[in-house]
């Protein structure tokens, strides 16, 4: 009677221990949530986003197919709902066993309000392909050189026209995709021209001064095209900021 206890000790904790230890395609599954996980992460953030601009930038991720999307923008009510297939492997949980694979759906959310790290939820894959994205329209060409050979030159004591300038960017013929800006200051003129940015990158943005003895084109640095650095304005293009070291 003394021995019983003994020889079930061994047998009981063989099988709590077996209770505890998740199937091998659990563990496949949760690598592909975890892979799920990614596209929320690197989606996170307070950009605004389109429900395009959104699946776009999930389905360059390898290994994410995006075969759903509910909402119009990240910014508009709860955001935009995703529902994404990965892809998990796990080892097989003997030895010789051979790998396990598992294609899984999950639903991420795209938010301002969502939560870093946020866990997508499992969910049914919904029947069709995965869909297909158009690449982004390329941004129009900021015409450095055309810009600089168009601006007219004013000699050494002379003053600078508004309406002259004016008239060298109408000759350009720009798409209304890029946006001028012309500002009169004494006796020089200065030129903005800029293409819409995203609102978190470096903005695409040409300036030109024209002056008494000097007309100059150039691109600010990138750190000063930066949203709320003012590189991108024509008040920069009259008074340059200092180059950052």
């Amino acid at each position: 009677m003394t021995r019983r206890p003994l020889l079930l000790a061994p047998l009981l904790l063989l099988t709590a221990a077996c209770g505890v230890v998740p199937s091998t395609e659990d563990t496949a599954t949760g690598a592909a949530r975890e892979e799920a996980g990614k596209v929320g992460r690197a989606l996170y953030g307070q950009r605004p986003r389109t429900a395009e601009e959104v699946g776009r930038a999930a389905a360059r991720i390898r290994g994410v197919e995006v075969l759903r999307l509910t909402g119009t923008s990240t910014h508009d009510g709860d955001g935009i709902d995703m529902i994404v297939r990965t892809s998990g492997v796990a080892a097989g949980g003997w030895p010789g066993a051979e790998e396990v694979t598992v294609r899984r759906c999950f639903t991420v959310r795209v938010s301002p309000k969502s939560t870093w790290g946020e866990e997508p939820r499992d969910v049914d894959c919904p029947d069709g392909p995965a869909l297909a994205f158009a690449a982004p329209p390329e941004p129009p060409r900021l015409p450095y050189e055309e810009l600089r050979a168009r601006l007219p030159r004013v000699p050494e004591g002379g003053r600078a026209e508004e309406a002259e300038v004016r008239r060298a960017l109408a000759a350009l013929d720009l798409p209304p995709a890029i946006r001028t800006e012309v500002k009169a200051d004494g006796a020089r003129v200065g030129v903005l021209l800029a293409v819409e940015g995203n609102g978190f990158d470096p903005q695409d943005c040409l300036l030109a001064l024209v002056g008494p003895g000097r007309t100059e084109v150039w691109v600010p640095p990138a750190i000063q095209r930066m949203p709320g650095e003012g590189g991108c304005t024509v008040h920069n293009a009259l008074d340059p900021k200092p180059a950052p070291h």
